[in-house]
């Protein structure tokens, strides 16, 4: 049976889609191809009719699951200023339905260990996702006048988010991983709810010892 070709665009859409929720809930390295197929009801042999290996497929649901964040950016760029830009991001971003949806949550946290093992179109394509969703947070977040000031501020904002996310969710004790978000809350949005940091913010952040790593997000309201 001949199928019209939007019927070939759509399942690999579907592909796509199982592939972004499995990576984010397993991990690159832990998910195969079989599972990818299984959850989005085809079979193994049909893969290769739309992806020539599993690292195409992973620079492709990465980067669906980068741009399934811009919705969310939008609402928060709609805030009139910028410490309630950061606190919708903030609260959102460490919420308990962050923590445990991990498949419809933030790529860089549950890819981002595996990031320094891809190698090819893999590697590349999270790559240039990444830094096209930092400019996206940048734009949307708009924490200082200054460009330059600014990434830096999105970047250190973005690091500490997810490295509270990376935390929270390896603590088998359900109370403290909830106290440690509930903290990280009440610490960043005493740290961004200023309109802009004073001259010598930079060196006094620097002393703060806060988690360090990435962002991206879900599909709960407004994380990014």
């Amino acid at each position: 049976m001949r199928y019209p070709p939007s019927h070939k665009v759509a399942t690999r859409r579907r592909i796509v889609e199982a592939a972004s929720e499995a990576f984010r809930e397993q991990g690159v390295a832990e998910t195969g191809v079989d599972d990818v197929m299984r959850r989005a009801g085809l079979t193994h042999g049909g893969f290769y009719a739309h992806f020539h290996d599993k690292g195409e497929l992973v620079a492709e649901a990465c980067a669906a699951a980068f741009d399934g964040a811009v919705p969310n950016l939008a609402r928060i760029a709609a805030q009139p200023t910028p410490a309630r830009r950061a606190r919708m991001l903030i609260d959102s971003y460490l919420s308990m339905h962050h923590r445990d949806h991990r498949g419809s949550g933030c790529v860089v946290v549950s890819v981002g260990a595996d990031v320094s093992k891809l190698r090819g179109a893999a590697r590349s394509g999270y790559a240039q996702g990444f830094e096209r969703h930092l400019e996206r947070l940048a734009a949307a977040l708009r924490l200082s006048d200054d460009p330059a000031e600014n990434r830096e501020r999105v970047t250190q904002l973005m690091s500490s988010l997810v490295g509270a996310l990376l935390f929270a969710r390896a603590f088998d004790d359900g109370g403290r991983s909830a106290a440690l978000l509930a903290a990280m809350r009440r610490r960043l949005r005493a740290e961004y709810g200023d309109a802009a940091p004073p001259a010598n913010a930079s060196a006094g952040a620097a002393s703060h010892a806060q988690p360090r790593a990435f962002l991206p997000s879900p599909a709960s309201p407004a994380v990014a």
